[in-house]
């Protein structure tokens, strides 16, 4: 039997994979000169690096995080995307050639979304969810 903890959990997973998972193949729809996922089995490569992306989320960004605090703090929050940045950064890395960024700025764009989901689905749609135990 699913206790309430668990279906939090799951309902977390989901909702951040579909959305990274939107975010990337819009991107590839309104920029498909800068911001390229490999089009076989379209959505795959899509799926995976969205899950990729929440996986390094969920393990890597807290300790990016608390090792660039200082650096977060004097730029008022402005370096947070950044960190997302180097998350995306890694993941074409992984992916080679299925899944590439030509530019600074749209890499930047693409982390700032992430940023803004990441925000929106902690903050206001689980946040609606009833409670963990």
């Amino acid at each position: 039997m699913f206790n309430k903890d668990r279906i939090y959990n799951i309902v977390d997973w989901i909702v951040h994979i579909i959305l990274y998972g939107l975010i990337l193949i819009l991107m590839t729809v309104i920029f498909p000169k800068s911001f390229y996922i490999n089009h076989k089995w379209f959505g795959f490569y899509a799926l995976l690096i969205s899950i990729i992306i929440y996986i390094l989320n969920k393990l890597i960004k807290p300790i990016i995080v608390f090792l660039t605090l200082p650096i977060t703090g004097l730029t008022l929050g402005i370096f947070y995307p950044f960190i997302n940045l180097f998350i995306i950064f890694i993941v074409s890395l992984l992916f080679g050639s299925n899944f590439e960024m030509h530019g600074f700025f749209m890499s930047l764009l693409v982390s700032i979304l992430i940023s803004v989901i990441n925000f929106i689905v902690d903050d206001v749609i689980l946040r609606k969810l009833p409670k963990r135990a």
